[in-house]
């Protein structure tokens, strides 16, 4: 699961939304997956609140299982798999397994 982190740009391998790329809003590890900004969009029906005050239906991401998802190399702009290695300080960091560039941030 710690393949796929907040804010990563992510590329849609399969399902109806296949081939969309688009910023990772939210992980959810206990189900393994990922709301990502632009894919799978549903309907919510709401109530009249105050947020909402004529009610009606609202258009909003939903999750999908991250094993439909890759991450996006900055570096050769490719959806790659993640290899994991130890840098130069002693840090494990993701790796782009193409191009070998570092992806994102550090391991948490």
């Amino acid at each position: 699961m710690r393949h796929i982190r907040k804010n990563d740009t992510v590329r849609v391998m399969s399902g109806d939304d296949a081939g969309k790329e688009g910023r990772v809003l939210r992980v959810i590890p206990k189900g393994d997956r990922v709301v990502v900004e632009g894919v799978n969009y549903v309907y919510k029906h709401v109530r009249p609140s105050q947020r909402y005050p004529r009610g009606g239906r609202v258009q909003k991401e939903a999750s999908i299982h991250v094993s439909n998802v890759l991450p996006v190399c900055p570096n050769c702009g490719k959806a790659t798999r993640v290899k994991y290695k130890i840098d130069e300080q002693g840090e494990k960091r993701r790796f782009c397994s193409g191009c070998g560039s570092h992806i994102g941030a550090a391991a948490g």
